[in-house]
């Protein structure tokens, strides 16, 4: 005999419980397995009352998974794909901007040849690989 379906409310605190889902998209995924009969807007609103769904805890750890690969623009643009808010949007961008020349730099310490000695800001050249610096 076959399992029987989850409901909606225990597809949705698994899809929270892998990683932060925005209202959007978690209301894309919900919609897939939904009847007619459902109501996936109120499951939403009672999601977000218990706390279990948050934009903002969404757009923190977007970032957080996209800041180490990607530049803000697709980091912002990623973000105002989901849906959120403007407020919610522009705390991101602040908060990213704080920190963009840190993570230029280890992105190119990641992927440098050189890996012994780092060129000071000013410089335009790796002083053991005589490598172009692109920052």
């Amino acid at each position: 005999m076959p399992a029987p379906k989850p409901s909606l409310k225990a597809r949705a605190l698994r899809y929270l419980a892998a990683r932060e889902h925005s209202r959007l998209e978690l209301g894309r995924k919900l919609q897939r397995h939904a009847s007619e009969d459902d109501d996936i807007a109120a499951l939403l609103d009672w999601l977000e009352a218990q706390k279990f769904l948050s934009e903002t805890r969404f757009a923190e750890s977007l970032v957080h998974r996209r800041a180490s690969r990607f530049g803000n623009s697709r980091i912002l643009s990623e973000l105002q794909s989901h849906g959120l808010d403007e407020a919610t949007v522009s705390s991101m961008r602040a908060s990213l901007r704080n920190d963009e020349e840190e993570r230029a730099w280890q992105a190119w310490k990641k992927n440098s040849a050189c890996h012994r000695i780092l060129p000071k800001p000013e410089q335009s050249k790796c002083v053991s690989c005589n490598s172009e610096v692109f920052l």
